[in-house]
């Protein structure tokens, strides 16, 4: 989870059986095609609760009902979320668009709750072939979306490749993009978004979290305990200067402290200096 927090994502390889990745290509197919067409096969609408999304015989709904991705739903955002959106991507041999970067929807806001964006990879995406392209700390940067498409060729971006019935699990905000494919196969992608109904606090498994939640006068400069969350929290991207890093660092400790509710929590004494300079104009 502290890499999550750190990173804006995390992925699961190959978590999805065969099976299940090579019959959903047709559903996909289908959704594709009928989604906007008077009748057919249509996505559930917005705001229901995801139990009641995709029943069966679905194999999309086969997929989100599998153990291991409830659990992992469920660790981000709770029992019971709902369903905002979801979306076929798919990309035709040999395509050239280039998607622009951007963030799902509205993500200017200080609350520290979130959604999650499930990226489902059904088939195997070579180096280069279509994959996502991301930036891995970008989720936490108060941006507008029409912003981004400027942006090309950030330094430390990625490119989604990996084995069939990967799962990426996205920060909603995290910057993303559509990919060409020079390939000579199809490329599909299943996206779904999905909204917490509860409060996202320890909903994962916290077991190891006393042995690794460091103390808020860990400091990188005085005294650290080298196997921490924070050691996580200085992961330094390639696209941040000296001060966005810094920043970066501070919202990732405000983060953490609504996903665990402790209040006190700091990595490198940023957050709770500017508490302290608060208190004193406060007085």
């Amino acid at each position: 989870m502290a890499e999550f927090v750190a990173n804006g994502f995390i992925r699961f390889d190959a978590i999805v059986p065969a099976d299940i990745n090579e019959r959903a290509i047709d559903e996909m197919r289908q959704l594709e095609a009928e989604r906007l067409a008077p009748g057919g096969m249509k996505p559930p609408h917005t705001g229901t609760p995801l139990d009641e999304c995709y029943p069966a015989p679905s194999v999309i709904g086969e997929y989100l009902r599998l153990p291991r991705i409830q659990g992992i739903i469920e660790s981000f955002v709770g029992p019971n979320p709902t369903f905002d959106h979801d979306w076929t991507h798919h990309i035709h041999p040999h395509a050239t668009y280039v998607q622009p970067l951007h963030v799902d929807a509205i993500t200017d806001s200080t609350d520290p709750t979130f959604d999650v964006q499930l990226f489902w990879y059904p088939h195997d995406v070579a180096p280069g072939e279509g994959g996502t392209r991301f930036v891995p700390g970008s989720h936490l940067r108060r941006v507008r979306s029409s912003g981004l498409d400027r942006y090309q060729h950030i330094n430390g971006e990625q490119q989604f490749s990996g084995p069939a019935g990967t799962v990426v699990v996205f920060h909603h905000g995290l910057w993303h993009a559509g990919q060409p494919n020079p390939g000579d196969g199809d490329r599909w992608m299943h996206k779904v978004r999905l909204n917490p109904t509860v409060a996202q606090v320890r909903l994962w498994n916290t077991d190891d979290l006393p042995d690794l939640q460091n103390p808020p006068s860990d400091h990188i400069f005085a005294r650290i305990l080298p196997d921490s969350v924070a050691q996580i929290f200085r992961t330094w991207h390639p696209w941040m200067s000296v001060t966005d890093y810094r920043n970066e660092q501070v919202q990732r400790a405000r983060l953490w402290r609504y996903l665990t509710g402790d209040e006190t929590y700091d990595v490198d004494h940023y957050l709770t200096r500017l508490e302290g300079r608060g208190a004193l104009v406060g007085s």
